[in-house]
């Protein structure tokens, strides 16, 4: 009853902030506190003596070209606005996963001040990461938990994926109306496929894209019926050889084997969005923040959005709050100097005048209680409507559940490259899901040690 009562009011307090959000146009100056503001210069105290200089170290996800472009705006706004203020970047691009390079700069103690925190569970139980200073709670609707502490300053909300479709490809291909049921979008695959063209284009040589449409699979087949999955799989009360896994890993091979681009391994998640615009692939799976690279790279390309339905009509879609955001290492929580720049940063980026524009770079959802609004295309609107509707479920993606559903942190990667050997080898699912078995054991037992 109690995770029934978070829910019902998380989508009540959600519902609310949508329709703020898509009811404006883009407005600066919303949600900023009367008196002094966030956005002031820090160069002096109150008696006039000029601020001590502080540096402190930021690392955040570079994957996706939009959202680095939009932080490191903010931060130069902020350095500008605080001239004491130093902030060192060491945000990488790379091939590894986010978690991997983290765990490297850890390492070889290169561990950031400031974190884009997404793997809260790894670094909260290694001892890395303080508490987020109290000041900053009343910012947002909602702080993730984690064993009774707040680490995380979530930056948007977590938002569903959908197929982003060229509207040219459709017709050529006689498309005239979205599917209603999975059946119906398959048919529309082999209707795409009759035209030449490829219908859908993976960036599978970026590891965390294989996600999408993983956990499309396993949120229709497994987590709509059995939330607590995860847990189970722990207890070993559940298995990847169920029948409800397996089909949804049997969906998921049979999709990359008839219709999705063959150059997929080899294909770089920013590449996706080029090879749609280019007519060389009809639809992607992904999430709203491809809106803006798509619209940058070609203006007059006309999009749509839809949430891809399940075999039965219903629609569920990775949208409840996870435990990630902007976190403040343990190591820097040591030097107040650094936690009051850190926290300054923080309330700076989350100022309207900030926020809004960042969110309508990345086509983000709001996670703070002041009003932001930014202007939203047709796509964003189809976004906010599907977080809005109590009637589309919610759910996570395997590796975002946290507390008793979470999983070991490496298994998410070893998972992902299993499935993607299990298409390449045209493999027996059966026994790859036998050797998933037998890897989270091996993982929950030596986490455990």
């Amino acid at each position: 009853m109690k995770k029934k009562s978070f829910l019902q009011l998380f989508s009540l307090v959600l519902i609310l902030s949508l329709v703020l959000t898509a009811c404006g146009g883009q407005n600066n100056n919303s949600g900023s506190n009367s008196g002094s503001s966030s956005n002031e210069p820090q160069g002096s105290n109150n008696g006039g003596e000029k601020a001590k200089p502080v540096t402190i170290s930021i690392a955040y996800a570079t994957g996706d070209p939009a959202t680095k472009q939009a932080i490191e705006t903010t931060i130069d706004a902020f350095t500008e606005a605080n001239p004491n203020i130093t902030i060192k970047n060491i945000s990488e691009t790379t091939s590894d996963s986010y978690l991997d390079w983290l765990k490297t700069k850890d390492a070889v103690g290169e561990f950031p001040d400031l974190v884009e925190m997404r793997d809260t569970k790894v670094f909260a139980d290694a001892g890395k990461l303080a508490e987020l200073p109290q000041e900053l709670h009343d910012l947002f609707t909602y702080l993730p938990e984690y064993n009774g502490k707040y680490y995380n300053a979530p930056l948007t909300g977590n938002a569903p994926n959908g197929i982003i479709y060229s509207k040219k490809a459709y017709a050529d291909a006689g498309v005239t109306e979205l599917p209603k049921t999975y059946d119906e979008f398959l048919a529309i695959q082999e209707k795409l496929a009759a035209t030449g063209i490829s219908p859908i284009v993976v960036g599978g040589k970026d590891l965390f894209h294989m996600g999408f449409w993983v956990n499309y699979f396993l949120i229709n087949n497994v987590y709509n019926n059995d939330p607590d999955w995860n847990s189970k799989r722990t207890a070993k009360s559940a298995s990847f050889t169920d029948a409800a896994v397996v089909q949804a890993i049997t969906d998921y091979k049979d999709l990359f084997t008839k219709y999705v681009d063959k150059g997929w391994l080899s294909t770089a998640d920013n590449q996706t969005a080029s090879m749609l615009i280019s007519g060389k692939a009809a639809q992607l799976y992904s999430g709203p923040w491809m809106f803006g690279q798509i619209s940058e790279a070609d203006p007059n390309f006309e999009y749509g959005f839809y949430a891809l339905p399940n075999k039965d009509g219903s629609v569920i879609v990775n949208g409840l709050p996870t435990l990630a955001g902007w976190s403040l290492s343990a190591e820097a929580a040591k030097d107040p100097a650094k936690v009051e720049a850190i926290t300054a940063f923080i309330k700076f980026f989350f100022d309207a005048a900030q926020y809004s524009p960042y969110l309508a770079t990345v086509n983000g959802i709001p996670t703070t209680k002041a009003e932001v609004t930014y202007e939203t295309g047709e796509q964003m609107k189809e976004v906010l409507r599907l977080m809005a509707d109590t009637s589309v479920k919610k759910s996570m993606m395997i590796n975002q559940w946290f507390g008793d559903n979470a999983i070991p942190p490496q298994f998410r990667n070893w998972f992902y490259k299993l499935l993607q050997d299990l298409v390449v080898k045209n493999a027996d699912v059966n026994e790859y899901m036998k050797q998933s078995d037998t890897e989270y054991d091996n993982n929950v037992k030596a986490n455990s040690q």
